[in-house]
């Protein structure tokens, strides 16, 4: 791969990176605060294949006289360059994940991982949880629900009506639970935070199915079994598809 073609490759990367930053797709990678510095890299290796190309294309400067190669030295050479260019040739794989990017978009991480991994939902030390918010029923994240009925015994939930979305995930009983995969920097170390049901449990939905939950509190606690920790639970009223939402993580 000479210089022009790394050029080329970093072009597509660069825009498939911007891409991604200027749509909701990097929402499916990474947290949406990071979207500036994906918008900054992105320039960046376009400048740099920008740059690099004029730099290569350039005229050579008037006056230069091309330099013979030493008499005896140009077979050796020739072997020693032809070895290094065949070496690079896998510097063109480089450019599978460019492909993907700009021509397959992957779903965000759903059933498959949170049935992979235990509950994310590990001890915390907070005196005192903010108000619910206003309305009825009050909207909460999955963490926010999980959260508050764990650690705070659902003190500072009440007997309010809840509302909660996330997907459906089949759990250890076969029964459907709800989760939410939540970030602390990008999909890499995406965990899921899982929610128990019972009352009026949606029955006969796929996995990955996104609902939108309305029930109350119930101090109903389950075992999450790959790493033992516990899954509250939310007693049901009513549920309803949804679409999946703009960011599906939380």
């Amino acid at each position: 791969m000479n210089r022009q073609a790394q050029a080329c490759v970093l072009i597509l990367l660069g825009g498939a990176v911007l891409r991604a930053s200027l749509t909701d797709l990097h929402l499916r990678y990474v947290k949406e605060g990071l979207r500036p510095f994906l918008i900054a890299a992105s320039l960046v290796l376009i400048l740099t294949a920008v740059m690099t190309l004029w730099y290569d294309l350039r005229p050579a400067p008037r006056g230069t006289a091309d330099r013979a190669a030493p008499e005896g030295a140009t077979l050796a050479e020739d072997d020693h360059d032809g070895h290094g260019h065949h070496g690079l040739q896998v510097a063109w794989l480089l450019i599978l994940p460019v492909l993907g990017l700009l021509l397959v978009a992957p779903p965000a991480l759903g059933s498959y991982a949170a049935g992979q991994a235990g509950t994310a939902l590990t001890s915390e030390q907070v005196s005192e949880y903010p108000p619910m918010p206003d309305g009825d029923p009050a909207d909460l994240t999955v963490y926010d629900y999980a959260a508050r009925a764990v650690f705070d015994k659902g003190r500072s939930i009440g007997d309010r009506r809840v509302r909660v979305t996330g997907f459906t995930v089949a759990g250890p009983d076969g029964k459907p639970i709800l989760a939410r995969m939540r970030l602390s920097c990008c999909a890499a170390d995406g965990r899921p935070i899982k929610i128990g049901m019972s009352g009026n449990v949606p029955a006969q939905l796929p996995d990955d199915s996104w609902i939108e939950v309305t029930g109350r509190y119930t101090d109903r606690v389950g075992r999450d079994p790959i790493n033992d920790l516990e899954i509250p639970y939310l007693e049901v009223e009513n549920w309803r598809r949804v679409a999946e939402p703009r960011q599906p993580y939380e």
